[in-house]
């Protein structure tokens, strides 16, 4: 079963009820070949006043990253890119990276781009974000294109790390609030799924 495969990292419901944010001080982002977009230790900790650390929120459609996380995750995955040999188009707001729909496979996972890990109190336990989760179609009259869909949130955002919507979109997540935890599985796609296959009703 699905749920025996959940990998689990740790939550705490926020006071406005408007997210679930997750602790510790290991929430970075990585790719599988060059870990070079950890941000500081001090971003990633959760102050008294709630500032800071990485929230999960369903009313952000796009993942927001405080400035130099953005800028650090951006560079990483032109890096990472560079071996696709993926074309750069006109860039669309708010994206800062978008590229030629003509030169991107389609996969099962979606667009063929690198993958992005987002890994949590552990080096063994992340997230990973795939093409599906992490780019957006873009098309109008003069561009056809896919876009890296993180935005950057400026310097100072109460969290450092907010992961929205459609990070999350058929990815299966479950919260035990009691116990702080939260268990998930990456894009239901790569198992021939997805959230639509799945009653969640309760009796």
């Amino acid at each position: 079963m699905l749920m025996r495969k959940l990998s689990i990292g740790y939550v705490v419901l926020l006071p406005d009820s408007k997210g679930a944010q997750i602790t510790g001080e290991s929430s970075e982002f990585c790719f599988k070949h060059s870990v070079n977009c950890n941000p500081s230790s001090t971003l990633l900790t959760i102050d008294e006043n709630g500032r800071g650390g990485t929230k999960i929120s369903t009313s952000k459609p796009y993942t927001v990253l405080q400035s130099s996380i953005f800028k650090a995750l951006r560079d990483a995955f032109l890096k990472e890119s560079d071996v696709l040999n993926l074309t750069l188009i006109k860039l669309v707001e708010p994206f800062s990276v978008c590229y030629a729909a003509e030169r991107i496979t389609r996969t099962i996972m979606g667009p063929r781009v690198p993958a992005i890990d987002l890994v949590l109190h552990s080096d063994e336990v992340y997230w990973r974000i795939y093409g599906s989760n992490s780019m957006v179609r873009i098309r109008s009259e003069n561009i056809d294109g896919w876009c890296l869909r993180f935005v950057d949130g400026g310097f100072e955002p109460k969290a450092s790390i907010v992961i929205g919507g459609h990070q999350f979109e058929d990815n299966l997540l479950q919260f035990d609030l009691e116990r702080e935890r939260l268990g998930f599985i990456s894009s239901l796609l790569s198992r021939s799924t997805n959230c639509a296959n799945f009653d969640f009703k309760t009796k």
